[in-house]
């Protein structure tokens, strides 16, 4: 049988369900982005351009306030994703001059778009 609820006690029994539910949804969603997070960074190290410190050097926080959980992947060698990314002018002055740039070996924006996509279905089925 159904348990009865006073009128007086309505509200706090609804803030309470709510509460509970929201306390549910923030730990999913935490849950959902580490792993996330987790996968991004190894997907990275599998597909970052040789196999040394930057190629290692990939890594992630989460972090959680009571009303969204972020994540960064990031690389320890700050700087060097963006020009191995988007190419740069080499070293020496004659090709700043000719600019002939080094090539772009695009790594990190595949990457992106799948823990996006990854993350985005992850959720759905976990808040169902």
């Amino acid at each position: 049988m159904a348990k009865l609820t006073p009128i007086e006690r309505l509200q706090a029994d609804i803030d309470k369900i709510l509460e509970e539910y929201a306390d549910d949804v923030s730990r999913k969603t935490e849950e959902c982005v580490k792993k996330v997070a987790q996968k991004g960074a190894k997907a990275l190290r599998n597909s970052s351009p040789g196999s040394g410190d930057y190629a290692k050097g990939w890594t992630y926080k989460v972090e959680t306030s009571r009303l969204e959980t972020t994540a960064t992947i990031y690389n320890k060698k700050p700087g060097l994703p963006h020009l191995l990314e988007h190419g740069h002018a080499t070293r020496n002055g004659t090709n700043r001059v000719d600019f002939a740039p080094t090539p772009a070996h695009v790594h990190i924006a595949p990457v992106e778009e799948e823990i996006a996509e990854t993350f985005s279905k992850q959720i759905k089925v976990e808040l169902g």
